[in-house]
């Protein structure tokens, strides 16, 4: 179970004491002061609001608070961009309890509507933030699927709307609630391992093309591209896809690294015990095997160095083998064996000598919300704070700000850009033996390599760097604004 940390307190200290003098903006409406929100006794019903009703909005929050009917959760109100698909939830919901929710298309009416307590955000990634921070601002508690941010600044700007007005701000990285990786993760922190110099995220999870299409494609019926698009800029469709393949688009998605590997990544620096960015990261990879709409790479290696250990992460969309028993998973390696982290809820620790020492097992989905609604009801501590949330997607929006910065590099010419890390040129070399198998000529390819940054942990900046600072944040189109001051 995760506890406050010293700087939460004094993040949570700082903001409360400020909150009550400062004034701010949800969407376009100022608040002079944090808004009024409807005290949820441990008898009374929790009214809830699902926005984004695709397959994780449906199949998994719709899903888990209709099975908490019993425990006072009502769902009041869907919302998504897709008429169908608000209908469809709306019906779902109406099937199951018997009692039909609203159901819109503006997600600024769910937070008008003052008898919602909770928001549930499973939006696309580059909405995350923006929804979280105005509900927030309008009184309402938040359950946020990952990644929490679709870059470094709004996820900061979503901590310190959470703390301002004093709301729980769960982020759904699940595995954090599941006791066989919490058990695993207490047998690290402990010592048992020894000491641990490297954890390894693994993201190896196929991807076929997306296919590529020759012209705009039109906008699919039933659709409020303007509402759909928010933060990003309006642009032509040039995926064949519209739903889900946002992911591999850099305006909306975060690729996979920050789509399923943020996961990963999420354990990786829980189980190193770093609350802060890493101080340095270079990150290389490319879309390799196919030519496609996709923009972001479908194998990429991303290094963070803490300076007394490092986390390095591994993202191979080709097929390939499992490392060490882990395919979408994490390693931890100590001086007195190694961890794996296979699965959700499952970790196995080994000795030097590869024989099993003990492992740990358990987990589900439902214990993730229920934790959620512990925090709304009863104040209990969140196993995965917006904090905690914006600190593993940042890890990956760092990954990603180098890789875009990366020059053509081919695979034949030997790079110095690890110094003399044996850990960064064996994963390489792997990287490279992996493309190989699936056909790739490495002879006639280059790859990506990224530009190595140099992080300010503490303003989460990047101050020597002018033009990779910028791509911290994202220029924001108006009405779907980050504030600058929550």
């Amino acid at each position: 179970m995760s506890k406050r940390t010293r700087r939460q307190f004094l993040e949570q200290s700082l903001f409360a004491a400020s909150a009550a003098a400062a004034a701010t903006c949800v969407g376009q409406e100022v608040l002079a002061s944090p808004a009024p929100r409807r005290r949820v006794g441990p008898n009374e019903t929790i009214q809830t609001a699902v926005i984004g009703c695709g397959g994780r909005g449906v199949g998994s929050h719709v899903n888990e608070y209709l099975k908490m009917k019993e425990s006072g959760i009502v769902i009041t109100a869907v919302c998504d961009v897709d008429h169908s698909r608000s209908k469809g939830a709306a019906n779902r919901v109406q099937k199951s309890s018997g009692e039909g929710p609203k159901f819109v298309t503006d997600m600024r009416r769910i937070f008008d509507d003052k008898s919602i307590d909770v928001v549930s955000i499973a939006t696309t990634n580059h909405w995350h933030s923006l929804a979280a921070i105005w509900a927030m601002q309008a009184g309402k508690h938040v359950y946020v699927e990952k990644p929490l941010s679709h870059n470094v600044f709004e996820g900061r700007k979503a901590v310190e709307a959470a703390r301002k007005y004093s709301r729980v701000c769960q982020v759904g990285t699940q595995i954090r609630s599941n006791p066989g990786v919490i058990q695993g993760m207490k047998y690290l922190h402990d010592g048992k391992l020894g000491k641990v110099h490297l954890a390894r995220g693994l993201c190896y999870k196929s991807r076929g093309s997306i296919g590529k299409v020759d012209k705009e494609q039109p906008v699919p019926p039933g659709i409020d591209y303007d509402l759909w698009s928010g933060p990003a800029p309006i642009k032509p469709i040039m995926r064949e896809k519209f739903h889900y393949d946002w992911h591999w688009i850099w305006d909306y998605g975060n690729g996979d690294l920050g789509n399923q590997g943020v996961h990963q990544m999420d354990v990786a620096r829980w189980g190193l015990n770093k609350d802060s960015l890493a101080p340095s990261v270079i990150s290389l990879g490319g879309r390799f095997g196919y030519v496609d709409d996709g923009e972001t790479p479908n194998t990429q290696l991303v290094f963070h160095d803490y300076g007394d250990s490092q986390l390095i992460f591994e993202v191979r969309g080709l097929k390939t083998e499992r490392l060490l028993g882990a395919g979408v998973g994490i390693i931890f390696y100590g001086s007195e064996g190694y961890m794996v982290v296979d699965s959700y809820d499952h970790a196995a620790v080994f000795d030097n000598d590869k024989k099993l020492v003990t492992q740990f097992k358990g987990g589900g989905d439902p214990l993730h919300f229920g934790n959620f609604l512990d925090g709304v009801r009863e104040g209990k501590p969140l196993n995965a704070d917006v904090l905690e949330g914006h600190l593993s997607a940042a890890l990956c929006h760092l990954g990603n700000v180098s890789y875009r910065l990366g020059k053509p590099t081919p695979f034949d010419s030997k790079t110095k850009a690890f110094g003399d890390d044996k850990e960064s040129y064996e994963t390489l070399g792997r990287f490279e033996k992996h493309l190989a198998d699936n056909g790739i000529k490495l002879e006639t390819s280059q790859y990506t390599l990224g530009r190595r940054l140099t992080v300010d942990p503490k303003r989460e900046t990047i101050p020597n760097d002018k033009e990779a600072d910028t791509m911290l944040t994202r220029d924001y189109r108006k009405p779907y604004v980050v504030p600058t001051m929550v």
